[in-house]
C-alpha cells in the first residue's frame, strides 16, 4: 500500500481504507418512513387493525349503546398503534445502523442493528440491478449477484434484500432518497468499469424501474 493511501481516514460505513486509485461516489442510509412502509409493512398492519376493530364495534352496535360499542374497539386500536410504533423503531433503528456506499469500483453494504455485518460487491460480482421507483423518489435498487460469486442468505441480509427473492437472495438498498438519482450514478459508474470489463460490466449499465 502506498505512504498516500495509508495516510487516508477510514470512511465510515467501509470495512477499510480505499486501494489507491478508488473513490468514493455516494454514501446513503435508508429512509425511515419509507422503509417502515415498504419492508416492514406498517400501512397494511395498521390497515388491518383498524378494520378489526371497526368489526368489533360493528358487531356489538345492535347489542349495546354506540359508545359501549365504540369503547370495546378501543383495545385493537391501541394495540395498532403499538405494533405500528414497534415497527416504526425498529425501521429507525435499521435506519440508523446501515450505510451505503457507491465506489468506482464496487457496492458497500454495512448493514445490521444488533450485529453488523459488511457486505463487499465488486462490480465484477454483480450480474444485474433494478430499481423499484417509489411517488416520493424514494425507492430500492436490488443487485442480482453472478452464479458463480457469493450466495448470501435472505434471512441474513433482510431488510436490506428484494423482496420474495429467497433463492438467490438479492441485497438490495432499499428505501433510499434520490433513488433514480443514485440508480443513474451506480449505472455510470457500472458504464465506466465496462469499458474494460464489458462482459462482466454491461449488465448493470442500466438498473431498470420495476413497474
Amino acid at each position: 500500500m502506498s505512504d498516500t493511501a495509508a495516510s487516508q481516514p477510514t470512511i465510515p460505513g467501509l470495512p477499510g481504507k480505499l486501494p489507491e486509485g478508488e473513490r468514493v461516489l455516494w454514501q446513503g442510509r435508508p429512509a425511515t418512513w419509507p422503509l417502515a412502509r415498504d419492508a416492514l409493512s406498517v400501512k397494511w398492519i395498521a390497515v388491518y387493525f383498524a378494520i378489526v376493530a371497526l368489526w368489533r364495534a360493528g358487531s356489538l352496535m345492535d347489542l349495546m349503546p354506540a359508545w359501549a360499542a365504540a369503547s370495546a374497539a378501543v383495545p385493537f386500536v391501541i394495540a395498532g398503534v403499538v405494533v405500528c410504533g414497534l415497527l416504526y423503531l425498529v425501521a429507525l433503528w435499521q435506519a440508523r445502523s446501515t450505510v451505503y456506499t457507491i465506489t468506482t469500483d464496487r457496492v458497500v453494504m454495512r448493514i445490521g442493528a444488533a450485529l453488523s455485518l459488511t457486505l463487499n460487491l465488486p462490480f465484477t460480482q454483480i450480474a444485474g440491478a433494478d430499481l423499484d421507483l417509489r411517488k416520493d423518489g424514494t425507492g430500492t435498487i436490488a443487485l442480482a449477484l453472478k452464479p458463480s460469486g457469493t450466495r448470501l442468505s435472505y434471512l441474513v441480509c433482510w431488510p436490506h434484500a428484494r423482496p420474495w427473492r429467497l433463492n438467490p437472495a438479492q441485497p438490495a438498498l432499499r428505501a433510499i432518497p434520490d433513488a433514480e438519482k443514485v440508480a443513474g450514478l451506480l449505472a455510470e459508474a457500472a458504464a465506466v468499469g465496462a469499458a474494460s470489463t464489458p462482459s462482466d460490466m454491461a449488465a448493470i449499465a442500466a438498473p431498470v424501474a420495476a413497474e
